[in-house]
């Protein structure tokens, strides 16, 4: 590749660094750019910078937004006593797309794992307590990964809130030991969030 300019060289090995792509992809990738037509790559460039710039955590469930409160939770459609626990953004996006969930979500950016050295005071789950008032939530679904670490994270929850009165449950099988949500084809998605089962 040293035949390449520095320009072009320092573009592939910067997209090189996304996940996903190679050095072959990202040569392809920088060969499209360098011949789109100007106003594209800057539309590009712009949309990069607008994301970096304007895309934040909401305030309330920590889901990518870019106000201070995500669409989901500013929805008054949407049932606030129902509360979805999910790892990441990706699994919050996995349900959405099965359309059988029409609560809120509380994004816990991770999971307890102690062998990592990754605790509560790591994640988002005292966030999810001061949540959890009865007065204002009648269920929370635990829909963390079923992998050892998941399955910890689910037990912590489960202790801490066992004597506050609101409804705790589990995504129901259909989502395999081990699964990843956001790999996970809608109608298992669909019949896991409605077959969820009390803990």
């Amino acid at each position: 590749m040293k035949h390449y300019p520095e320009p072009i060289l320092k573009l592939i090995n910067s997209l090189s660094k996304l996940p996903g792509i190679g050095k072959k992809t990202a040569e392809r990738l920088a060969l499209h750019i360098l011949h789109a037509p100007s106003h594209e790559a800057a539309a590009l460039a712009a949309d990069i910078i607008d994301l970096k710039s304007q895309v934040r955590l909401c305030s309330i469930c920590f889901a990518l937004s870019d106000k201070d409160k995500c669409r989901i939770c500013s929805d008054p459609t949407r049932d606030q006593h129902l509360i979805c626990v999910v790892e990441n953004p990706t699994d919050m996006a996995a349900i959405e797309k099965s359309n059988a969930f029409n609560g809120v979500y509380h994004i816990l950016g991770g999971v307890l794992s102690p062998m990592d050295g990754i605790g509560p005071d790591d994640i988002r789950i005292f966030e999810l307590f001061r949540r959890a008032d009865p007065g204002k939530v009648k269920e929370i679904i635990l829909a963390t990964k079923t992998n050892v670490e998941g399955e910890a994270t689910v037990s912590f929850i489960l202790e801490k809130l066992k004597n506050s009165n609101i409804k705790l449950t589990r995504i129901a099988s259909g989502i395999p030991m081990g699964g990843d949500l956001q790999y996970i084809d809608q109608l298992t998605m669909q019949k896991a969030m409605e077959k969820r089962y009390g803990c």
